[in-house]
């Protein structure tokens, strides 16, 4: 990845950020971080002057997402995730002989307690904590991973037990890498950070699932050989997370504090982001449902998009989010969901054409969507972050893990209800629901702390 971070005036010091060895020349300095605060928080946000298109540097880019080894256990990270995580019901139903309905019920209850796993999580990155944290979501999964293999076949209770431990690293490890980058980062230069950080994972992701897709020919061996290396990127990955040593400054959060935190403006934005994450599930979900039930076309048209959505989201992610920073974050926000909202209303527009252009013109609209959701993703994470008092961040960020994981649940079953009744009862609702959040959360950025 060559895209840079942006260079921004007054606030791209690492505030905060502890290394152990690291040159005291390189330890910000408290006091001009309390100058810089106070100045920001002195000024309302439309007294502040507009922001210009922020200028790149490669190395920047590379410090603000933790350095290279960081960048390192990402990618091998992600590669990992990539490997097993699309596949791991088809493990349980061809390796460990599970029927469908028992191996998804136990997928369920891992995502269930990774969700339940992630206040404990914001409350460990409050302490202080950040690749301690990252490193520890990456070391369950091993655990996981390691079930998995154990796990004769028709045992219930160990795919469980594999999929509960892998679904609690994978829950928390959102939270808290969100929490190291906002702690090496500031201002715009986060935001790029962030938006870099998301393209090497997903081209992890999608370079572990070519691999897995090239290994499953060899049957229910080879998959057992993708677990293996699934364990070893998470360990390998965790190893290198843990030796950068990333704290933040403790501030010991009041009880006012915790009680208070963002306020209204955070309620507004985590019921908005139920809403703004179906987008996430549209690739995967609603349009091989409406291509192949509604359209009859052909499963490969489901593949090319879903490729081409993880082609783009690499691509364009971080020149898209530096674009946006010329916008309040808020704004650029409440764009995505118009954009997203668009792109529904082309779908339902596309499925009512003859069946020789409606596939074809499905996946031009995808495209608009899939920019739609390089808007949101660009903007949502940074604008929460800038929002929240940093005494309460971790506690923030699992809150909106919370809320991730709510719209990611509740999504498959929204989408395949409407869609079996028509195109029009699926994309229309989904349209009007995603304006209103845009229009909810317009105006959030006015509550921007940094």
């Amino acid at each position: 990845m060559t895209m840079s971070a942006p260079t921004v005036p007054d606030d791209t010091a690492a505030s905060g950020a502890t290394t152990p060895g690291a040159p005291a020349s390189e330890a910000p300095s408290s006091d001009a971080s309390s100058s810089d605060a106070s100045s920001n928080d002195a000024a309302s946000p439309e007294d502040r002057p507009a922001a210009a298109r922020p200028r790149v540097s490669a190395r920047g880019l590379l410090r603000a997402t933790g350095g290279p080894r960081y960048a390192v256990a990402l990618l091998v990270d992600s590669f990992g995730n990539g490997l097993l995580r699309p596949f791991l019901l088809l493990y349980g139903i061809a390796v460990l002989h599970l029927s469908a309905p028992t191996a998804g019920a136990a997928m369920t209850v891992g995502i269930i307690a990774g969700l339940a796993a992630t206040p404990f999580a914001g409350r460990w990155l409050d302490t202080g904590a950040r690749s301690t944290v990252v490193a520890a979501a990456m070391l369950i999964r091993v655990l996981g991973t390691v079930l998995l293999l154990a796990a004769p076949a028709g045992s219930v209770a160990l795919f469980t037990a594999g999929a509960l431990f892998l679904g609690i690293g994978n829950q928390t490890m959102p939270t808290a890498h969100s929490a190291l980058i906002a702690t090496i980062a500031k201002g715009r230069e986060r935001d790029a950070a962030s938006a870099a950080a998301r393209s090497v994972r997903n081209a992890g992701m999608g370079l572990g699932a070519l691999a897995a897709t090239a290994g499953l020919a060899g049957g229910p061996t080879a998959m057992r050989w993708l677990a293996v290396g699934t364990g070893f990127s998470f360990l390998g990955s965790a190893s290198l997370a843990w030796s950068v040593r990333i704290r933040a400054e403790s501030t010991p959060a009041t009880a006012a504090d915790v009680r208070s935190g963002p306020g209204p403006a955070l309620h507004t934005l985590l019921v908005a982001n139920i809403m703004y994450v179906f987008c996430v599930n549209v690739p995967e979900i609603a349009l091989p449902l409406i291509l192949v039930k509604l359209l009859h076309a052909s499963p490969a048209w489901a593949a090319g998009i879903f490729v081409t959505n993880t082609a783009l989201v690499v691509a364009f992610q971080v020149p898209v989010t530096i674009f946006l920073a010329r916008w309040p974050r808020s704004v650029a926000l409440a764009a995505s969901g118009l954009v997203i909202a668009t792109s529904y209303g082309g779908f339902l527009l596309a499925s009512d054409l003859g069946h020789s252009y409606a596939a074809a013109a499905v996946a031009g609209v995808s495209v608009l969507c899939t920019f739609g959701e390089i808007m949101y993703a660009g903007s949502i994470g940074p604008l929460l972050i800038a929002i929240t008092p940093p005494q309460v961040l971790g506690r923030t960020l699992g809150r909106f893990q919370l809320s991730n994981g709510v719209g990611l649940a509740i999504s498959p079953t929204v989408i395949t209800v409407l869609a079996s009744h028509g195109s029009a009862a699926l994309w229309l609702p989904l349209a009007a629901g995603t304006l209103a959040a845009a229009w909810s959360v317009r105006r959030l950025s006015e509550n921007e702390q940094t």
